[in-house]
């Protein structure tokens, strides 16, 4: 062929595979995994919980940040009192009981990591459960109203 690898071209190709099949790792010591720590915008989510809701206005996107400057209203303020009520009444490691809502235009924030939602769609309640990649998102978003 006209173009030649090198010699440790192929070294390097061998020692790739090696390591890939495990075969040339510690014997019988299995790969520990980490799990990468979630942020959004590069706040870790231990310090977005302990967060103000003026704070974590700034740090959301500007169509977020109008909705809460313009006031949280009655409605997601007694979401989030029963989500708070169904995430104290579960025991540990369990998933709480969902908590049924029309307010498919609640932004999530922080706070309601690990509840579930039933989100209605129009015809029925879809569940999701709230994750923290889902911050600063609606609930729409999560619960789609067509087939």
């Amino acid at each position: 062929s006209f173009w030649l690898k090198p010699a440790w071209f192929k070294d390097l190709v061998h020692q790739a595979c090696r390591n890939h099949t495990g075969e040339a790792m510690a014997e019988g010591e299995p790969k520990k995994r980490t799990f990468r720590k979630y942020s959004y915008r590069g706040i870790d989510l231990d310090k977005l919980l302990d967060m103000s809701n003026q704070d974590l206005m700034e740090l959301f996107r500007a169509r977020q940040r109008r909705k809460f400057s313009r006031g949280i209203k009655r409605k997601p303020i007694t979401v989030l009192k029963k989500l708070r009520k169904a995430k104290r009444e579960t025991a540990y490691g369990e998933k709480p009981e969902a908590v049924k809502t029309h307010l498919r235009n609640m932004v999530i924030v922080p706070e309601m990591i690990g509840s579930v939602v039933g989100v209605y769609n129009g015809k029925q309640y879809i569940n999701v459960e709230i994750k923290p990649e889902m911050i600063g998102h609606y609930l729409a978003e999560f619960s789609i109203t067509y087939k």
